[in-house]
């Protein structure tokens, strides 16, 4: 039930973005900045969100603290066949539409 109610907040905000922001830093890093309208799944629980990532918002650009974390998750997605891209470090991406 939880993970139902995760998956539509995420849904609903993804639905008005015409790309989505998934910023793969732990929760604790997340939270002392990020940029504004991204979601937080940290890498280490990624692969427990396929479906949900893969209904949102297309492309989907990965982004962390200095890209390799978002690297790999790019590289698992684009393998699976979500388009998606790399944004490197969160700040890079802040304040870009």
């Amino acid at each position: 039930m939880k993970n139902n109610f995760i998956f539509e907040s995420i849904h609903s905000k993804t639905k008005k973005m015409s790309k989505t922001i998934i910023d793969v830093r732990t929760r604790a890093e997340f939270a002392g900045g990020h940029v504004a309208g991204s979601i937080n799944i940290p890498l280490q629980e990624i692969t427990g969100h396929i479906d949900e990532i893969k209904a949102m918002a297309q492309p989907i650009i990965f982004c962390c603290a200095s890209g390799m974390r978002s690297g790999q998750a790019t590289d698992y997605f684009q393998s699976i066949g979500v388009a998606c891209e790399n944004g490197g470090s969160w700040m890079s991406l802040k304040g870009k539409p």
